[in-house]
């Protein structure tokens, strides 16, 4: 009877250590699994942040690349332009001595005994030549009487006036001065009174 009772309660403690044993690594199983699961979701957390930093820099560099296009295109915009609005610079400027020396002709043919037939000739070529020239934006900057302005005239010589309202104003003019479209393509030469 005693060895049936010892048995018995080895028979008791195999069977109930089976249980715990399996338990026991039931749980450790599921520890495992949970601390694998744990780190595949941190590697998806930081595979996830990457990504949303990555899209970040992405978007950032889609943006600059957007602003540099649009400025791109307003700066090659704006010089078609200026050289549509400038393309006949060089040409005018190489017009503008012809113009004086039709000034200077003419000036010439009045004050002598010319025919008023080459003063009309001359005064139609002249018309025709400030016409195209104004047609195409150029126009003569006005300086005689003027107060003397830096960005429109340059001073060739001083005079001393006794007038005080002349004073730092423009009294002669030796060569005129011309803008294209706004913009002074040649200074006017003056004297200016001191």
């Amino acid at each position: 009877m005693i060895k049936e009772d010892i048995e018995k309660i080895e028979q008791e403690v195999t069977e109930n250590e089976q249980p715990q044993d399996k338990a026991s690594r039931r749980q450790r199983k599921l520890a495992e699994q949970i601390k694998s699961l744990q780190q595949e979701l941190e590697a998806a957390r930081e595979a996830a942040e990457k990504s949303k930093q990555e899209n970040s820099e992405f978007k950032d560099q889609y943006l600059r690349l957007q602003a540099e296009w649009d400025n791109y295109r307003r700066r090659t915009a704006k010089e078609r332009l200026e050289l549509i609005d400038n393309a006949g610079r060089d040409f005018i400027l190489g017009l503008l001595p012809v113009v004086d020396d039709c000034q200077r002709a003419l000036d010439v043919l009045r004050k002598s005994d010319a025919s008023e037939a080459a003063i009309e000739g001359t005064v139609l070529i002249y018309t025709k030549l400030i016409a195209y020239l104004n047609q195409r934006g150029v126009a003569p900057i006005e300086a005689l009487g003027a107060p003397f302005d830096t960005d429109y005239h340059e001073a060739v010589a001083q005079f001393p006036v006794d007038d005080p309202e002349k004073k730092n104003t423009v009294i002669d003019v030796t060569q005129e001065g011309y803008t294209l479209n706004g913009k002074v393509i040649r200074y006017a030469k003056v004297v200016v009174g001191i």
